[in-house]
């Protein structure tokens, strides 16, 4: 009788067995005629423990010609049921001994950084003899990355927790292939992480910071085991200090990188002040003087002063500050970024303690004899234009009839010192700041369009000469380094003068480096960035009246503002410290935030 190969028959149960009479009613606690899907049914519905059926376990015989093989099928069936066929066979690719080659899957993503194998570990003898076995590395689980601290805890149930990436739509995503059932613990973590990554993938702040810390470590880990330990060490003492500290997470004192002109890299943020939006006028706003503290600060025709914490995101609304008594036009930090100073057309002014959240107004009679109510004609009526020096000393105010009065603010009595004169009224002031005449030569300009320059320690003019164009000049404004200076007029032209020309002694007329004829109205706001490459121009006469020049090419950018950006009338204008974000101020009580790329990242 020839033989054949192997077959494999299903054994059916006698008809008597699955016949049964009509009406005959099945008990519902009868186990025995329950198939795996209902049992897991009633798992589900009535917690009760899922018990997998037994009937199907032996309905599969092996029929075969040859003499024995029956018997000996029969007795190692049962030793086989309940082995998966990857733990029956497996691939020799001639690498080490077959019981270290025993692990069945060829293209697992084996991290051994993390100790995750990526295999299924459920009812696989041999896995479990493979961890036990002396030959593979017992702290390989306890490996971190190089450059990483190892895991302070890791949980101990992870090794043996199991879960099915099948049965969860949410789950499914992390599936490798589309036979990926379930999953380790460990392997579990690890696929998460991936896909955590794969969303939210690493800031550029955090990847140029470990590109710096790469080069001191990576030439050490090449060399020896030990020099790859000290290299790790140092890039730890790096973190305490730059975690404790509060400063730019990639440095300070990095050089800013000259910005190229014709086209400015700006984007449009969520309005500063959208968590608290003014009702009048946007007066004045200004940025807190230091790069830690992004606070904003509006002033608006409501008489109301709010800060706005900036993030670039959602700039929470910090505090709202309502003066009944002064309808507020003028807003200054103080240099040192303790107290805020509130003028407007008053005799008396507010100031703002920052730390302590109090505010104190100034008594009347300050300008002492000169300035008192048995004088009313030589009496000045408003206090708009001021400004500290830089090192919040003095305040110098202008009054009437060209006066600039010089109040002594250090000793916090807030009385005058001194007077310096002019022979027409005062327009604008604007202190020196860098070089010799930091903190003590001011600049103030005249109705006539005359520019003085004073020696505010000696009480004396050292220097006048006449604007170019010599009419309508209205606002004077130079940088924090003392490079420019530039005169804003009436008629929309804006002349920028170097430093050298300004503060050199002699009676020669200064030239403007340029004379910057982009708008057509009268000029209100004047601002420098902090390293003087960019200066923004604005007038609130004339709808979306605004220019961002270029320095120091002196020439517009022409990509921004278009005619879809909705600047409205703008009345006040300020960058951030670093120049990250700039604010303007327009008349609907809006203040707009935009973000320059150039400059690091909000």
């Amino acid at each position: 009788m020839g033989k054949h190969s192997r077959k494999r028959q299903k054994t059916e149960k006698s008809v008597h067995e699955l016949v049964q009479p009509l009406g005959t009613r099945v008990s519902l606690t009868d186990d025995a005629s329950k198939d795996d899907e209902e049992r897991r049914l009633e798992s589900l519905l009535f917690g009760v423990p899922f018990v997998p059926s037994r009937k199907n376990k032996h309905d599969i015989l092996i029929i075969s010609d040859e003499d024995g093989d029956v018997e000996e099928l029969t007795q190692g069936r049962r030793e086989l049921e309940n082995m998966l066929d990857t733990d029956l066979f497996y691939v020799d690719d001639g690498e080490g001994s077959a019981s270290k080659k025993s692990i069945p899957e060829l293209d697992v993503d084996f991290d051994i950084s993390r100790g995750q194998n990526g295999f299924d570990e459920e009812g696989s003898d041999t896995f479990e003899k493979a961890d036990e076995d002396d030959t593979m590395p017992p702290s390989a689980e306890l490996i971190p990355p190089k450059g990483r601290k190892p895991p302070a805890w890791t949980d101990p149930d992870d090794t043996t927790l199991q879960v099915s990436l099948a049965s969860d739509k949410r789950l499914r995503k992390l599936r490798d292939a589309p036979s990926d059932d379930a999953v380790g613990g460990r392997e579990y973590e690890r696929r998460l992480r991936r896909q955590y990554e794969k969303i939210n993938p690493m800031p550029s702040w955090a990847s140029k910071a470990r590109k710096k810390l790469r080069p001191a470590t990576s030439k050490r880990a090449r060399s020896s085991t030990s020099s790859g330990s000290e290299a790790e060490d140092e890039s730890e003492d790096i973190f305490p200090g730059l975690l404790s500290s509060t400063g730019g997470l990639l440095g300070a004192a990095t050089k800013s990188k000259a910005l190229p002109q014709g086209t400015l890299a700006i984007e449009r943020l969520r309005d500063a002040n959208q968590a608290a939006q003014s009702e009048g006028e946007i007066k004045a706003l200004q940025f807190h003087p230091s790069p830690r503290v992004p606070v904003l600060m509006t002033a608006s025709a409501d008489r109301r002063v709010r800060l706005f914490n900036i993030d670039g995101h959602t700039n929470p609304h910090l505090q709202t500050l309502h003066i009944p008594a002064l309808p507020l036009t003028t807003a200054h930090f103080h240099p040192s970024g303790s107290s805020v100073l509130l003028t407007g057309p008053r005799l008396f002014y507010y100031t703002y303690d920052l730390q302590s959240g109090t505010t104190q107004r100034s008594p009347r009679g300050l300008w002492g004899t000169t300035f008192n109510h048995s004088n009313p004609q030589a009496e000045d009526l408003s206090m708009e234009i001021c400004a500290f020096n830089s090192t919040g000393e003095v305040l110098a105010v202008a009054g009437r009839r060209g006066y600039v009065h010089l109040v002594d603010w250090k000793s916090g009595a807030g009385q005058v010192v001194g007077s310096l004169k002019m022979n027409a009224g005062v327009k604008s002031l604007w202190w020196v700041e860098g070089g010799r005449g930091e903190g003590r030569e001011l600049m103030s300009l005249s109705d006539n369009a005359e520019i003085y320059v004073w020696d505010v320690a000696e009480r004396r003019c050292t220097r006048r000469w006449q604007d170019d164009g010599g009419f309508g000049s209205r606002i004077i404004h130079g940088d924090r380094g003392g490079k420019y200076l530039a005169i804003g007029a009436n008629s929309g032209f804006v002349n920028v003068y170097g430093s050298d020309s300004i503060l050199s002694s002699g009676n020669n007329q200064p030239k403007p480096l340029k004379a910057i004829g982009n708008l057509t109205t009268s000029i209100s706001s004047l601002r420098f960035n902090h390293d003087s490459q960019l200066l923004a121009i604005a007038s609130n006469r004339k709808k979306d009246h605004m220019r961002m020049i270029h320095l120091p090419s002196l020439t517009a950018f022409a990509n921004w503002p278009t005619s879809s950006t909705p600047l409205g009338h703008v009345t006040s204008i300020d960058f951030s410290a670093g120049s990250e974000y700039l604010a303007t101020g327009n008349n609907r009580g809006r203040v707009l935030l935009y973000h320059l790329k150039d400059f690091s990242a909000p």
